[in-house]
């Protein structure tokens, strides 16, 4: 295992892929409010050992989400954004809610914020906005990575934040709401280099535990952008290194303002006998590369409009049959996004 370790790492440092270059604008702080919509309407195309999936093959509206941000006062902010098209389970309203948040800056240094949050775990590939991304790993397609808590902040320096993060644990049921989770995140800015760094302790049964290291790492010099993530998983029945991790690598090159070329490669394995993860699960060892490109013919601060295609291809094991990258798949996808930002509300 540990050669194929080495072999991917290899790979990844040669990796291309796209970086988050086109996120929602917040609202400036003289801003009471903001309202932007996003859409993304894709054609994809699934082969599954040579055979068309056609279940999964044809146009699809991938996502449409509405996004309101905000300033109260000078320290007491707001940010909410609802998929539209995502399904409410559990007959919540909530489910199709990505968050919805108040933030209040203490000092400087100090900040406290509750509701709906991101489940404060590192990595780039998790921290980009779902309608930005393609191909992803087998741990991004199966982590419910928005919950209800509570967090606080500290500033330790200019360039490095500490969040310490109480939530519901992402592995909740209807039965059992009863199940929490513990995150600290690390974010860094140092130049070239950038982390997103978290120790994780997430409850997925009562009384028991699965641990996470993820270590996210962004380089960044010209026109090419870097990402290498790291994530072990552990739980008490197993051992804590390298029997159940995921590695993430992308690099992106922006020729001009308007083109990004990308391409990417993910590794998950789970060599564990212990049925602690519930994202990649204990049989699984799969590896996708693949890579595209964006175009974006229009970008002057109110709207954004981008084409993209890409093309994804997996070889070895998933052993979770519902999802879409399994042994000898193929995905290509091609299609449109565009970013409307509708209104802007000034504080008086």
């Amino acid at each position: 295992m540990m050669k194929h370790l080495l072999c991917t790492a290899v790979v990844y440092t040669c990796a291309l892929s796209s970086s988050a270059l086109d996120l929602p604008v917040e609202a400036s702080s003289d801003e009471i409010a903001r309202l932007e919509i996003n859409a993304r309407l894709d054609y994809q195309l699934d082969r599954k050992d040579g055979n068309t999936v056609d279940g999964n093959t044809g146009f699809e509206g991938k996502y449409l989400v509405i996004r309101l941000d905000g300033n109260i006062t000078d320290n007491l902010s707001y940010s909410w954004r609802q998929r539209l098209n995502k399904n409410h389970n559990d007959g919540s309203f909530f489910d199709a809610t990505d968050w919805v948040w108040l933030n209040y800056d203490i000092s400087q240094r100090w900040s406290v914020a509750g509701g709906k949050q991101v489940v404060a775990i590192g990595g780039w590939e998790y921290d980009r906005a779902p309608i930005d991304l393609y191909g992803c790993s087998v741990f991004w397609n199966n982590i419910p990575c928005y919950q209800i808590g509570a967090s606080g902040s500290l500033k330790i320096t200019g360039n490095d934040k500490l969040t310490l993060q109480f939530c519901q644990s992402p592995f909740f049921t209807s039965e059992n709401r009863n199940l929490y989770a513990c995150n600290l995140l690390w974010s860094g800015n140092h130049g070239i280099f950038n982390a997103l760094y978290s120790a994780n302790i997430i409850e997925y049964l009562p009384g028991r535990y699965i641990s996470y290291l993820s270590l996210g790492n962004r380089f960044s010099a010209g026109k090419f952008t870097l990402e290498l993530d790291f994530m072990n998983r552990a739980s008490s029945r197993q051992t804590f290194f390298f029997d159940d991790i995921s590695l993430m690598g992308e690099l992106s090159f922006r020729p001009t303002a308007k083109w990004n070329l990308f391409a990417k490669m993910t590794y998950d394995v789970n060599h564990s006998r212990s049925k602690a993860d519930y994202c990649v699960l204990p049989g699984t060892e799969l590896t996708m590369a693949g890579g595209g490109l964006e175009f974006y013919p229009l970008s002057n601060g109110r709207h954004t409009l981008r084409l993209h295609a890409n093309c994804y291809y997996s070889w070895g094991k998933n052993a979770n049959e519902a999802n879409v990258m399994q042994d000898k798949s193929l995905l290509v996808d091609v299609g449109v996004k565009w970013d409307m930002n509708i209104f802007s509300i000034k504080r008086k």
